[in-house]
């Protein structure tokens, strides 16, 4: 039970760092909304400044998503403490999930605002830019989501 919690810190750390690097190398090389297309009409790395979380919800509330992201690493550290043995899979998931966080967290912590840099459009639809953190998380619960269902069919 302790190993597990362990285990999921140091991979956490390792897709924080990850998330940082970039961050970091982005914020070196590219202009504050500076777009630099990468395959034309469709994906390019734009450095943007967002005080909100995902679509832009609850922007200009950075001490609220300071507050929900701490409180969401407690819950998420408590509820694996919980677990007797974690699965190579689920360590993998809760490292992924955790990493994302921290990185985000880190940045409004730091900074005040995230720093997002994927940029994609479809047609004259453009996605919410985002993050390697962003990716950690969303692959996370995608991954909590599949895993769960798989267990529930397997019952």
């Amino acid at each position: 039970m302790k190993n597990n919690l362990k285990s999921v810190y140091f991979f956490s750390i390792i897709f924080f760092v990850v998330d940082q690097a970039i961050k970091i190398f982005l914020s070196n090389s590219v202009q504050l909304n500076q777009s630099i297309p990468i395959i034309k009409d469709f994906f390019s790395i734009t450095h943007v400044h967002n005080t909100g979380a995902a679509f832009s919800i609850f922007t200009g509330n950075t001490a609220f998503l300071i507050l929900i992201g701490i409180a969401c690493v407690i819950a998420i550290s408590i509820y694996i403490k919980k677990i007797e043995n974690l699965s190579d899979l689920d360590i993998f998931i809760y490292s992924l999930l955790i990493g994302g966080i921290l990185g985000n967290l880190f940045d409004r912590i730091y900074h005040g605002y995230v720093i997002d840099y994927l940029s994609f459009n479809f047609g004259s639809y453009y996605f919410p830019i985002f993050n390697f953190a962003d990716i950690c998380i969303v692959v996370s619960i995608g991954l909590i989501i599949i895993n769960t269902i798989r267990e529930d069919l397997w019952k």
